[in-house]
């Protein structure tokens, strides 16, 4: 059964793995690109209005998080008319929350970038970009609600083919927009929206084909339930502040870089886009989790799911070592790839130990969100990301004020540490009394 459960881990794992990190390296070709041009200006704004729009687009996440949940318990009981039904509501709510947020743009641009509280001239540039890149939010939602069923199906293998088909074809028009026409901010936005719209399509596409359809004539009767509407968001508000915490700490770790100087904040991107690597890798053995534990917490098999935490656990923690290791023996040749000037890259040289250590430290964060994800127990994340938020990250900063970019990172390292220490937690407390099957 052991080897069993490890190969059913590596099925899910290696396409989601290979997935999340074609994310990370469109955002280091971007840092690269952008990185060698005859200012950092340009960077530092990508960072910005990239931030302002990860902000609202993952504080959505709940449209994939919630939906592998709901789906992969679903599937453990053999519901597929509760899987069509909530990747239909879900992709309807998508389309809604889009348009919202593309007709409120007027009102949440401006607060980000007083937020932010870049330069004048850095303000100008991110507020194009992200003017430019708010129209690909039907894409990206839609996107979001049709990889959650696909991972709650435990079949990460076409969210990979979505997610690599839209990354390198966001490559090679970044290579288009910003080096051969010279787009420089603004042409790395048209670059990503053009591929969002690709790999949606794609995504429609294949959802149609492999969708069980048998149940929509009863599943058409409850899409034209309100109140069922009303019920999908009830069940993903803790999924929705939690993804906001989690961006808030993102887009704070931004700001206070900024306020740090325009060298500061172009070393703690680079930094940061190197960190998603890492987590992006890492998430790969959640996602195995959200299937595994979420499937077997559905068929009521408490052992099942007990032993697929452990394996997937395993994996995680000799990834984020690797990761670590890698990231200790070649900083000196990755970080120049990046960025040729010399006063950013002796800042990274100065702070790298910070991303040798956050693999490690934050491994059962990542590991611990798929777990609780997968068995629908979004309150528990909600919680333990308000406590490592507020009661660990916020302070330290402010405390660590005087040690400058440092105390920045180190609250930061605290912050992650924090969340996997609350979810552990949680997770005992679940274990112990057998929670996970109510």
């Amino acid at each position: 059964m052991s080897q069993s459960v490890h190969h059913k881990i590596w099925q899910i794992a290696w396409p989601a793995i290979l997935s999340n990190i074609s994310t990370p390296l469109l955002g280091l070709v971007d840092t690269a690109l952008l990185g060698h041009l005859d200012s950092t200006r340009y960077l530092a704004a990508v960072a910005i209005g990239a931030s302002i729009l990860s902000f609202l687009y993952w504080g959505f996440g709940f449209l994939r998080m919630g939906t592998t949940g709901t789906v992969a318990r679903a599937a453990g009981a053999g519901d597929s008319g509760t899987e069509l039904t909530v990747v239909l509501q879900s992709a309807l709510l998508a389309l809604l929350l889009a348009a919202l947020v593309i007709a409120s743009r007027f009102a949440w641009l401006p607060l980000g970038l007083y937020l932010m509280a870049p330069p004048q001239a850095l303000a100008a540039l991110a507020a194009d970009y992200v003017a430019i890149r708010v129209y690909s939010a039907p894409a990206v939602l839609l996107t979001y609600t049709i990889t959650g069923w696909f991972i709650g199906r435990q079949n990460t293998r076409w969210p990979m083919l979505i997610m690599i088909a839209t990354n390198l074809l966001n490559i090679v028009l970044d290579v288009l927009f910003i080096v051969v026409l010279d787009g420089r901010s603004a042409g790395a936005a048209w670059a990503t929206l053009l591929a969002e719209y690709a790999g949606c399509g794609l995504a429609v596409y294949l959802a149609w084909r492999k969708l069980d359809w048998a149940p929509l004539p009863a599943v058409r009767q409850r899409l034209r339930n309100l109140s069922a509407y009303g019920g999908l968001l009830r069940n993903n508000q803790y999924l929705f502040i939690r993804t906001v915490c989690l961006l808030f700490a993102f887009a704070f770790f931004t700001a206070m870089s900024t306020r740090l100087g325009e060298t500061t904040l172009a070393a703690n991107t680079i930094m940061l886009n190197l960190l998603m690597f890492a987590a992006f890798g890492l998430d790969g053995f959640a996602y195995a989790a959200e299937g595994l534990a979420g499937n077997a917490a559905g068929a009521g098999d408490l052992a099942r799911f007990r032993g697929a935490v452990r394996a997937c656990w395993t994996w995680s923690l000799a990834t984020a070592g690797l990761l670590s290791v890698f990231f200790f023996g070649t900083g000196h040749v990755i970080y120049p790839v990046f960025t040729d000037h010399a006063d950013v890259l002796a800042m990274i040289e100065r702070h790298q130990l910070w991303l040798v250590m956050l693999p490690l430290l934050s491994a059962p964060s990542y590991l611990l969100d798929g777990v609780f994800i997968g068995t629908a127990r979004s309150r528990y994340m909600m919680q333990g990301m308000l406590i490592s938020l507020l009661l660990v990250y916020l302070p330290c900063w402010y405390f660590t004020r005087t040690l400058g970019n440092h105390g920045l990172w180190l609250a930061f390292t605290a912050f992650n540490a924090a969340r996997g220490l609350t979810l552990w937690v949680y997770f005992r407390r679940l274990n112990r009394h057998g929670g996970w099957l109510d």
